[in-house]
């Protein structure tokens, strides 16, 4: 399966609850910008995509670039079908954003106040069992990896 590359993505309204914006990252390509102050605790947006059984997760996730959100050991959601633009938001090792599976649903939720302009992060908290992926958020604790730590 080639890998899916997102030309032209776009925040869907119908999944952000606040004004976001994609644009130039400093991590990584493009990055989800606040557009204005976010509260904590608060559901900033839903990560949406085309929902994939594990063996169809499995095949799309062998490209360099994939936007795979795993739902539970059996659902996957591929962010660069039918995403709300949540997929482009990058990983950081001290994120602003956690996420949360409700339903069925995955969420992005503000873990403390977002100033307007901030960047959106979440720590995407690959498992160390997988190929090591190099970190590049830059920020005071940064781990080097976006693999968690062996425990």
């Amino acid at each position: 399966m080639a890998t899916r590359v997102i030309e032209s993505p776009f925040i869907d309204p119908r999944h952000a609850c606040f004004r976001l914006k994609i644009r130039e990252s400093r991590i990584h390509h493009r990055g989800v910008y606040a557009l204005e102050p976010i509260p904590a605790h608060r559901k900033v947006i839903e990560y949406t995509g085309e929902r994939l059984n594990r063996r169809e997760a499995k095949l799309r996730g062998q490209g360099s670039v994939t936007y795979l959100f795993s739902i539970d050991d059996y659902w996957t959601l591929d962010g660069a079908v039918g995403g709300s633009g949540a997929e482009i938001i990058n990983h950081s090792c001290d994120p602003n954003l956690r996420s949360c599976v409700f339903k069925g649903h995955i969420l992005y939720i503000s873990k403390r106040p977002i100033r307007r302009g901030e960047e959106l992060t979440v720590d995407y908290r690959f498992p160390h069992t997988i190929e090591r992926v190099r970190c590049c958020c830059q920020s005071g604790n940064c781990r080097g990896t976006i693999n968690l730590k062996r425990e």
